[in-house]
């Protein structure tokens, strides 16, 4: 029989959307001393300590003392090819992919290297608190190859696809629209639903794409509408005049999607920082997702995202460290650049609001709610452990808070890799400090 396990800590869960009328208190409980009770590699319950304890007494315990227990953060849009540029500097958008990342991303025809930067980058993420990730590979197949592979190893929940294109990009990185279809329908078939991995359809962007290929990415979605389609959308603004340019004919960027078949539930566009109106209008009606990319919207110069507006006009919305243009693997770091990117616009985030989105609203934009970033019973045990006093900075302010918000706030603003003191996936220990 399977063996039942219980973590003990503070608990913090969602019981709805911190960005709703009623605030974001409204929508969280807390447990100063909680636990999660785990079999296999599901989650059974969580919430106060003596309870689970009363209804699980013969069962293994894991102390983690004023530790704060958490969901596995979800990083909802990153190109893990891009690990070995990440912290490049001085470019901007257009002059990022010529000089950084259409180089590197040439490298990954070698199954080695792909496999070798695979491993590396899942590993880096893990020993950060993420436990979910849904990347961009390059055009190679034996670049989504080693990604499933690896995830696989580890036994994560992940999402990738084949990152499709063929203009506007060195020839080497050229696919057409014939094989672009054929490659993505081959890797749908081959991973899409093989233990916790998903495929994405994957244009990179409309620049590098021709109508023709939107459109093959666009009918292979619409015979795989359980998939997702991730891409990107409106994140600096000469690419937007480039693409009006490129498609004179679209009344917007968003359009140049939807006139292909690659608007609907199930989309998820990275970045989505100068939408026009009727954008925000549309994918709010379809049910489409944004992910915001705060370290790389600042990093590479982009401009800054109607966050808070468009959470409360209910979008969905996730959050991504975006790896390479993002400056940091960590989930942590990128929850305190969107607060710092907030308080810019004059929305500082609450606390509640960006944890929520590391974990549940990620979870939400990926339409993976049901199944990890939450604590819920059902919920898969993807766990992350947070020391709230990790470095001598961060205890001496940490314990100088009134509430649990006070004590938090200082490991999302400070934190780091030296913060996560445990990491479970799928109810089995990855990372123990």
């Amino acid at each position: 029989m399977t063996e039942t396990k219980l973590l003990l800590g503070q608990i913090l869960q969602f019981t709805g959307d911190p960005f709703g009328p009623d605030g974001p208190l409204a929508a969280v409980t807390y447990d100063r001393r909680g636990a999660v009770a785990l079999r296999g590699g599901t989650i059974l319950g969580a919430g106060d300590a003596e309870a689970l304890i009363a209804a699980h007494p013969q069962t293994a315990r894991h102390d983690y003392g004023d530790a704060l227990i958490l969901p596995g953060f979800v990083d909802a849009h990153v190109h893990y090819p891009q690990t070995g540029i990440i912290a490049s500097w001085g470019k901007r958008l257009i002059d990022w992919l010529n000089t950084y990342t259409f180089p590197e991303e040439m490298r990954f025809g070698d199954p080695e290297h792909a496999s070798r930067i695979a491993a590396l980058y899942l590993d880096t993420v893990l020993a950060h608190g993420t436990t979910s990730v849904c990347s961009f590979c390059t055009i190679h197949p034996q670049s989504v190859d080693a990604f499933f592979t690896a995830a696989e190893e580890r036994g994560m929940r992940v999402v990738g696809g084949k990152t499709c294109m063929d203009r506007n990009a060195p020839q080497d990185l050229r696919d057409t629209p014939r094989s672009a279809y054929d490659d993505s329908k081959a890797l749908l078939a081959a991973w899409h639903g093989r233990g916790r991995a998903s495929y994405a359809i994957t244009p990179r962007f409309s620049p590098t794409s021709t109508p023709e290929q939107l459109a093959a990415m666009g009918a292979l979605w619409g015979e795989h509408p359980d998939c997702l389609m991730q891409t990107h959308l409106s994140e600096q603004t000469d690419e937007v005049a480039w693409v009006a340019d490129l498609f004179p004919e679209a009344r917007d960027y968003l359009d140049t999607y939807e006139a292909h078949g690659l608007l609907g539930p199930g989309a998820l566009y990275g970045h989505a920082i100068h939408l026009t109106g009727r954008e925000r209008d549309r994918l709010r009606e379809v049910g489409a997702s944004l992910v915001h990319c705060p370290t790389s919207n600042s990093f590479i110069g982009s401009g800054i995202m109607a966050l808070d507006e468009l959470c409360r006009a209910g979008q969905r919305v996730g959050l991504a460290t975006d790896t390479g243009g993002g400056s940091n693997f960590g989930m942590l770091r990128t929850m305190a650049a969107a607060y710092e990117l907030g308080q810019l616009r004059g929305t500082p985030l609450h606390p509640a609001q960006l944890m929520w989105l590391a974990t549940e609203g990620s979870a939400r934009a990926l339409r993976m709610d049901d199944r990890i970033g939450t604590l819920a019973p059902g919920s898969e045990a993807d766990i992350v452990v947070l020391d709230l006093g990790s470095t001598a900075a961060i205890a001496q302010r940490s314990a100088r808070a009134e509430d649990i918000w006070e004590a938090v706030f200082p490991t999302i603003m400070m934190g780091d890799d030296r913060a996560v003191r445990s990491v479970w996936v799928g109810g089995r220990e990855v990372v123990a400090a």
